[in-house]
């Protein structure tokens, strides 16, 4: 596969002039972002894709610590709840899986989409070991949950493949940045990796010379069949103090808390949330060049005021995925990160809004040029939480908009902010020190997207920038990777 990068590369630079025209007709870009799902996990035998059915052996198979070849897959460990070296009870059956690509929705599991399953581990350093410098054959070994790291669906049963099968799906597009939610959702907004220099060095991953790998502690299981790694210290920060791993804002809505009797829309500077970052944002660009835009979080709102309550009143909003919840997650919340976007400034007021916002603005035909959604932690496909769920909503959100009297003149793109710790077999091309991670899945909606059709042209998270800067006239952040295609090739000719 690694051979089709090249042309696929090119082909990002053959905009023509038809396809230009065709940009200009649009005048609504929209982007919902899911959550934690792999392109072989959800798209891997999509017809016409480069999926999992034909692979040969050496493309799938995974090896131990020491290099050797797995003569099994791990169990799936139920390490997410502590227990390290136990079996997770959803896949006790033996054997266990030989050293191959499983369906969780086929025998033995027989895993439905709305069937719950754990959480994988899906951090920065883990990241790129598992990838092993494009082998991808250490995903196994290295995730916290073993064999499921391997499991994918048949995904015809989901709505947003059949959404896809109407327009243009992308089979290249890779996630922003190695690792988790956090770090991804920072490349949506800026295109670089947030930092926390003074950060004390309890916050500090350690890390191997190799400076992609963490250093594990002496006890740590030599073989991936006898229970996931341990770390040393798995971090929130690069040594160098780069905020790789979760964070959370010093702006409520946040994990931490307001101190007692101080600002109650601040988090309390003694839990080191993560500083107000001043980098340059996609939207701070928008903003400069007078074309509106918004950050749609569901139950933005409700965590907000939940978030402001006093520190030691229980969390209802934010983080609460017990029965009822909505499970509204902080760290999903890139702009709120941001100095720029500081409580009471005109620019929070007019930008980061609630999900009901985006719902009202799309049945009244008044969406901003750009609109970014991000729905609740219930509703977003997270490993731990309901597939079917997620996949309706979001299915739900996308034909709301081909409803809309603003969907003529309108592209939406669905994709993932990262991969869940799933495997996938097409290795990322290299870039920088911070990504991009492996594939995830990307569907391009419009009138004027191909249809029926499979891009296969390589692309990241920061092709979102390059499209919106491309269609408004922007400059390009630092961070934003010219190398990659920019969407325009999905585009009617």
């Amino acid at each position: 596969m690694l051979k089709t990068l090249p042309l696929a590369l090119a082909l990002a630079f053959s905009m023509s002039a038809a396809q230009a025209a065709t940009l200009d007709k649009i005048d609504h870009i929209v982007v919902i972002y899911g959550e934690n799902r792999g392109f072989d996990h959800l798209y891997g035998l999509y017809p016409g894709a480069d999926g999992i059915s034909k692979l040969k052996p050496a493309q799938y198979q995974q090896r131990d610590h020491d290099g050797s070849l797995l003569p099994r897959l791990p169990p799936v460990w139920d390490a997410e709840h502590g227990k390290r070296g136990e079996i997770d009870p959803n896949f006790t059956v033996e054997p266990q899986p030989r050293n191959v690509p499983f369906r969780i929705d086929a025998a033995p599991y027989k895993l439905n989409l709305a069937s719950e399953t754990r959480d994988l581990v899906h951090r920065f350093y883990q990241n790129q070991e598992q990838i092993n410098g494009g082998k991808m054959d250490k995903f196994a070994a290295i995730s916290d949950a073993g064999a499921l790291t391997m499991g994918h669906y048949s995904g015809k049963q989901m709505r947003m493949w059949q959404i896809a099968r109407r327009y243009t799906l992308a089979d290249h597009f890779f996630m922003g940045a190695f690792g988790g939610s956090f770090l991804n959702h920072m490349w949506l907004a800026c295109a670089c990796t947030p930092h926390f220099p003074d950060a004390p060095e309890k916050l500090r991953s350690i890390v191997n010379e190799d400076g992609v790998s963490l250093k594990r502690k002496p006890e740590s299981p030599t073989s991936a069949l006898q229970g996931p790694p341990v770390f040393v210290r798995d971090g929130r920060l690069t040594p160098d103090g780069y905020a790789i791993n979760t964070n959370q804002p010093s702006y409520q809505p946040s994990q931490v808390p307001p101190i007692k009797d101080g600002d109650n829309t601040l988090a309390d500077p003694a839990k080191f949330p993560l500083p107000p970052q001043t980098e340059k944002t996609l939207g701070d660009l928008l903003s400069e060049k007078g074309v509106s835009w918004a950050w749609y979080g569901q139950n933005w709102s409700s965590a907000l005021s939940d978030g402001m309550q006093a520190p030691e009143a229980e969390r209802t909003v934010i983080y609460n995925h017990n029965p009822g919840g909505v499970g509204f997650q902080a760290h999903h919340q890139p702009y709120n990160y941001f100095a720029s976007f500081a409580p009471g400034t005109p620019a929070r007021a007019a930008h980061l809004k609630d999900g009901q916002d985006f719902l009202q603005a799309i049945d009244a035909g008044t969406l901003p040029h750009v609109s970014f959604y991000k729905p609740n932690g219930m509703l977003n496909s997270h490993p731990g939480g309901d597939l079917k769920a997620g996949d309706d909503h979001i299915a739900e959100v996308v034909e709301r908009i081909e409803r809309s009297p603003q969907w003529k003149r309108t592209l939406v793109i669905v994709t993932y902010d990262e991969n869940g710790g799933f495997w996938d077999h097409v290795a990322p091309p290299k870039a920088d020190r911070w990504g991009p991670g492996p594939r995830i899945p990307a569907i391009l909606i419009s009138p004027w997207v191909k249809k029926g059709f499979v891009d296969h042209t390589v692309y990241d998270t920061t092709s979102i920038h390059q499209l919106v800067a491309k269609r408004f006239g922007l400059p390009l952040l630092p961070g934003v990777r010219k190398q990659f295609g920019d969407l325009t090739h999905a585009l009617k000719r």
